[in-house]
C-alpha cells in the first residue's frame, strides 16, 4: 500500500469516529499552513510513558501520517523514583525540585536514556520516524548548587538538533537534560524545560498529556475550555480550585502571556489527542489567552457595523437584510475585541431575546464563543431565542436552555423563564418574527 493511500485511509477512519469532514479539513488546512516547528510541542509525563505508551504512540504516529510533526519533550518522574529506590538512594525534594547528587545524576541519565529510547523504538515499530535527542538542546547553568546539586536552569535553547529532525520529517523526542558550557549534564525539571522550549519555538499548540485528561471542576468534570482574558480572575477565586491546579493555571497564563495570541494549551489524554486537535468539541481542556469581550448597551454607538455585518454573514453564510441595523434596536451587544464572535440581544414582549450569535469559522473550537456566552449570561438572568433545525450549535443551546419548543422552521429555547404564560408569549413571538437573514448564496 503506498503512503498516500495509507494516509487517506487513516483520515477516513478518523472522520468516521470523531467528527465531521468539514471540521477535520478545516484543522488540517490550518495546521498544514504552519512552519513545521510551529505546529505543536507535546509534553509527556513519565506516568504517561509508563501507563499509556500504546495510545501515545498511536496518536503521535497518526499526526505524522497526516503530514504534521509534533515536537515531544518527556519527563520520567515515576521511573526515577523507582530506579533510585532500587539503587538505595534516598529521594530528596526541595521547593518541588529533585535534589541531584552525582550518584543521583548517574541514575537520572540512565533512566532518561531508557525512557527516551523506549518511546523512539515504539514509534519506529509502527513505521513512524522519530529521533532521540538526549542532550544539546538546553544550555543551562547550576540553579543553586548548594541547595539542589546538579540541577539546571535553562539559559537558552539550541534548536539545531530539533530543526535537523524536523527537516527530515522525523519526530524529535527530547529528554529534559541540560548542559553547562563546560559540558556538565544537569537535571532540568521537565515542566520548566517544556516552558523554555515553547518560548523559543512559539508553537501554535502546546499539549500536556496527562492521565486525568484535562483540568477538573468542582464535580471532577473536565473543563472543556478556559478563556483567560474573561475567566482567569473568576476561576482563581473558586474555593474548589486545589493548589496543584491553581499552580498549573498560573503557569499556563504566564506562558501564554508571552506567546502570540494564536497559541493555545491543550490538556488531554494520549488516546484523545487527535480528537482534541481536529474537532471543535475537543476532548480535554483548551486554554487560550483569549480576547476581551466588549459590551455595548441600547445603541450601535461605538460598534464597527461593517465588521459586525461581515462577521454575521460569514458565520451564517447568509446575507443580512439591507436595513438590519435600522430596523433592529439593540438592547445589549457583546463582541470579542477582534470581531470574531458577537451576540446581539434585543427586548421583545418584555423579555430579552437573543437575535444573533455569530462565531467565525476560524474561532470555532477555541472557546471564544463560550467565553462571550458566559459574559452575556452573567448579565442576563433570563433569555429566549430561536434557531433553525439542523443548526450545529443546537446541542450547545439544548445544554444551556431550561426548555425548548419545536416549531415548523425553528426551535425555540429559553432559560430563566418559569411562568407558562411568559414562555407562551416568547414562543409565539418566535413563530411570527420576520427573518433578518437571506437565503444561502
Amino acid at each position: 500500500m503506498d503512503t498516500h493511500n495509507s494516509t487517506r485511509q487513516t483520515i477516513v477512519r478518523l472522520l468516521s469516529s470523531m467528527g465531521s469532514a468539514k471540521e477535520i479539513q478545516q484543522y488540517l488546512k490550518r495546521f498544514s499552513q504552519l512552519d513545521a516547528k510551529r505546529f505543536a510541542v507535546v509534553k509527556v509525563g513519565g506516568a504517561v510513558l509508563r501507563d499509556d505508551l500504546d495510545a501515545l504512540v498511536s496518536s503521535l504516529s497518526f499526526l505524522q501520517q497526516v503530514g504534521l510533526t509534533p515536537i515531544v519533550l518527556h519527563g520520567a518522574g515515576p521511573q526515577l523514583d523507582e530506579a533510585l529506590a532500587a539503587a538505595g538512594i534516598e529521594k530528596q525534594i526541595v521547593d518541588g525540585l529533585r535534589v541531584t547528587t552525582p550518584q543521583t545524576l548517574a541514575v537520572v541519565r540512565r533512566v532518561f536514556q531508557e525512557q527516551n529510547l523506549r518511546l523512539v523504538e515504539a514509534l519506529q515499530s509502527v513505521d513512524a520516524r522519530a529521533t532521540s535527542i538526549l542532550s544539546g538542546v538546553f544550555d543551562s547553568h547550576y540553579l543553586d548548587r548548594e541547595r539542589f546539586g546538579l540541577v539546571g536552569q535553562v539559559d537558552s535553547v539550541n534548536l539545531a538538533p530539533v530543526e535537523a529532525s524536523l527537516r527530515v520529517g522525523s519526530i524529535p523526542v527530547i529528554a529534559s537534560l541540560g548542559e553547562t558550557p563546560e559540558g556538565q549534564i544537569l537535571n532540568v525539571n521537565a515542566d520548566y524545560a517544556a516552558n523554555e522550549l515553547v518560548r523559543a519555538l512559539e508553537p501554535y499548540k502546546i499539549i500536556f498529556l496527562t492521565g486525568t485528561g484535562g483540568l477538573l471542576d468542582e464535580r471532577d468534570r473536565i473543563i472543556d475550555s478556559i478563556n483567560l482574558s474573561t475567566e482567569y480572575d473568576h476561576l482563581m477565586a473558586q474555593p474548589w480550585l486545589h493548589s496543584g491546579m491553581r499552580v498549573k493555571i498560573e503557569q499556563i497564563k504566564q506562558l501564554l502571556d508571552h506567546l502570540p495570541l494564536t497559541s493555545s494549551v491543550s490538556i488531554t489524554r494520549p488516546g484523545e489527542l487527535a480528537k482534541e486537535l481536529f474537532t471543535h468539541k475537543g476532548s480535554g481542556t483548551l486554554v487560550r489567552r483569549g480576547e476581551r469581550v466588549l459590551a455595548f448597551e441600547d445603541s450601535w454607538h461605538g460598534i464597527d457595523k461593517t465588521r459586525l455585518k461581515a462577521l454575521i454573514e460569514s458565520s451564517f453564510r447568509r446575507p443580512l437584510v439591507a436595513d438590519y441595523f435600522e430596523r433592529t434596536r439593540p438592547y445589549r451587544v457583546y463582541i470579542s475585541e477582534n470581531y470574531r464572535t458577537a451576540m446581539i440581544l434585543t427586548r421583545e414582549q418584555g423579555f430579552t431575546y437573543l437575535d444573533k450569535f455569530a462565531v467565525l469559522d476560524d474561532a470555532q473550537g477555541e472557546g471564544i464563543g463560550r467565553a462571550v456566552w458566559q459574559v452575556m449570561r452573567e448579565a442576563n438572568p433570563g433569555l429566549f431565542w430561536r434557531s433553525r433545525h439542523g443548526n450545529v450549535v443546537n446541542a450547545f443551546y439544548s445544554a444551556e436552555a431550561d426548555g425548548s419548543y419545536r416549531q415548523e422552521n425553528w426551535k425555540v429555547y429559553w432559560y430563566g423563564l418559569s411562568d407558562f404564560a411568559d414562555i407562551e408569549r416568547c414562543v409565539t413571538h418566535c413563530a411570527t418574527r420576520p427573518a433578518t437573514l437571506g437565503e444561502k448564496a
